[in-house]
């Protein structure tokens, strides 16, 4: 069974970063991507998603209230919000829609927790 990735960020470089990132510590997972809101959430409606990595910073709809929307159709899936906005309010309100903050700039070390994590919960879940 594949796993896919919808990474979500405004930014395209970000984008790329964040992929490559993921590339290198699981190479086998799938990468989709989505450069706001509104198109992720089209993506989600189409096709089947197993984690997510979402941007706090996006115009229309900030990455905690589509992590909010997310985790109400998708219970178990994980989540990280990923932004440079290190601020304890919003690595609470990523606590409570239960997904993980990964701080910009975004590392493969940095990311490697919250992978490990998700293919872990995956793993769980599949049981």
């Amino acid at each position: 069974m594949v796993t896919t990735v919808l990474i979500v960020d405004d930014s395209k470089l970000a984008r790329i970063v964040a992929a490559k990132a993921l590339a290198a510590l699981q190479p086998e997972w799938d990468r989709v991507e989505a450069s706001n809101a509104q198109e992720a959430l089209t993506i989600l409606g189409e096709r089947k998603i197993d984690v997510a990595m979402i941007d706090f910073n996006m115009p229309e709809k900030d990455g905690l209230e589509l992590a909010t929307e997310i985790r109400s159709s998708f219970p178990t899936m994980p989540i990280a919000v990923i932004t440079a906005n290190i601020q304890d309010e919003v690595i609470a309100q990523a606590r409570e829609v239960n997904a993980t903050f990964v701080s910009k700039p975004l590392t493969e070390d940095g990311l490697r927790g919250f992978i490990s994590g998700a293919a872990l919960r995956l793993r769980s879940n599949a049981a």
